[in-house]
């Protein structure tokens, strides 16, 4: 059985800890494990190999996440752009063999009770050996409205109804036969393609011809036109609303998506006075509140039932109970033309990580580390100069047609437009720091003219 792990969404309603290009399954929450390690650990136990659908982005941090939890050859499919579960899912089973059964899971759920996981996963594959589409019924505990419902009877599914209002959640609550919907599925490749031609053709045609022009050396990538001309679905919407082959099996397993700082909240360890826990956090007669920040100390006086989310470059305070509404913080953000939705202080890049210590109209300060072994992309600058000190290591700098190694407390200059280049051919992590100096100094100010990672 192979695991097809979704890695798509921003999770915009944990901002500002989730953000674009750093979202919540990549956020390391749990004992120094991310949402997306636990989940490749889960599901190595269930599944012989993995095939991780995910951007260019979200690829490398998925690739370094792996390697530190020492999973090696994973499968990938690289998508330009995300459109939705079904073309994902779809491009995933047609690198696949039509008989191949795939549980598909999304990369950013926490399931704690692994014994129970094992035993319904097992019900599952045993169904779509029998050639059904089987998803995961989640026991609802409380009249939740921001997760679709399945209807069953038994492993009959009846009906998928959207998400409720409050009384009418109440009312599935007390019928007994509603479950959330969790949105991890398990079947045959082939007949989920099958499925898929049959209740959305235009999907199906759109899905077969992108994947048909994939560039398939070593990784699958789709092209960024193919995967425009793709019809933006959901798979419950595409398919299993439709078919009527599909099964649900109960899943009392102790989960969560993770979807809120409510249900963070109910995740993490506590103190004796409800606050979760965290070395920088002085409580003075303060209670039931979720703080989170590591990099400044946050004091609380008699303050209770609240959500405090502190990341150096954006503070969030929130009553507890009120956090779906973070998503509008960041529709303004996003209405306002701010990054701060988009990208952290610290950038983790393919190559290695760099931290903004100061931005200021004019200049820009960075802090860079380059992993041995990795360069940045051959490139240049239309509307800033640049230096760089090196703080530790060896930097190889490529500046025009002069490469020329840079030491500790040595440092170049890159005037604006010169082609350069900084590579580390060490063993150590080059660190050095940059001082950007122009009458722009954004990150999409970068024409890449050679890339080891194949970015635009």
């Amino acid at each position: 059985m192979t695991n097809i792990i979704l890695c798509g969404g921003s999770g915009t309603r944990l901002w500002p800890i989730s953000r674009t290009l750093m979202p919540k399954q990549f956020v390391k929450l749990f004992e120094n494990k991310s949402l997306f390690q636990l989940t490749v650990e889960r599901n190595s136990k269930v599944c012989d190999k993995n095939l991780i659908v995910s951007n260019a982005e979200q690829y490398f941090l998925a690739l370094d996440q792996l390697e530190e939890i020492d999973f090696k050859n994973n499968d990938y499919l690289l998508e330009p752009i995300g459109r939705n579960t079904a073309p994902a899912i779809a491009l995933a089973c047609m690198a696949l063999d039509r008989e191949e059964i795939v549980l598909v899971t999304p990369s950013d759920h926490l399931i704690k009770n692994e014994e129970e996981y094992k035993k319904v996963t097992q019900r599952a594959k045993e169904l779509a050996s029998q050639n059904y589409l089987v998803t995961f019924g989640i026991k609802p505990t409380f009249p939740e409205t921001g997760f679709g419902y399945i209807e069953s009877h038994n492993e009959d599914v009846k009906a998928f109804h959207e998400k409720p209002d409050f009384d009418t959640a109440t009312k599935y609550l007390k019928a007994g036969n509603y479950f959330w919907n969790s949105g991890m599925f398990c079947f045959k490749a082939g007949v989920f393609l099958d499925e898929l031609q049959k209740h959305s053709a235009q999907i199906y045609d759109a899905s077969i011809q992108a994947f048909n022009h994939a560039d398939k050396e070593n990784i699958v990538r789709i092209k960024h036109e193919d995967m425009l001309e793709i019809k933006d679905d959901s798979i419950d919407y595409a398919v299993m609303e439709k078919s009527n082959i599909v099964k649900v099996v109960y899943s009392d397993i102790d989960w969560s998506d993770v979807g809120s700082f409510d249900a963070l909240y109910d995740e993490l360890p506590k103190d004796l006075n409800g606050n979760t826990l965290n070395s920088n956090h002085i409580s003075i007669d303060s209670k039931n509140n979720l703080i989170y920040g590591n990099e400044r100390r946050i004091a609380t006086v008699d303050i209770e039932d609240c959500i405090i989310i502190d990341t150096g470059d954006a503070l969030l305070i929130s009553k507890k109970g009120s956090s779906q509404k973070v998503k509008n913080v960041v529709a303004e953000l996003k209405g306002l033309n701010s990054q701060l939705h988009h990208i952290h202080l610290t950038a983790s890049r393919p190559w290695g990580t760099y931290t903004v210590l100061e931005d200021t109209p004019g200049y820009k300060i960075k802090r860079i580390e380059v992993k041995p072994g990795k360069r940045l992309s051959l490139q240049k600058h239309f509307h800033r100069n640049e230096h760089w000190i090196v703080v530790s290591g060896t930097a190889t700098v490529t500046v025009g047609n002069e490469k020329r190694l840079v030491r500790p407390n040595e440092s170049t200059y890159i005037k604006m437009g010169e082609v350069h280049r900084l590579e580390n051919e060490g063993k150590i992590p080059v660190v050095l720091i940059e001082a950007q100096v122009g009458e722009y100094t954004g990150e999409d100010d970068i024409v890449r003219i050679d890339d080891d990672f194949k970015r635009n």
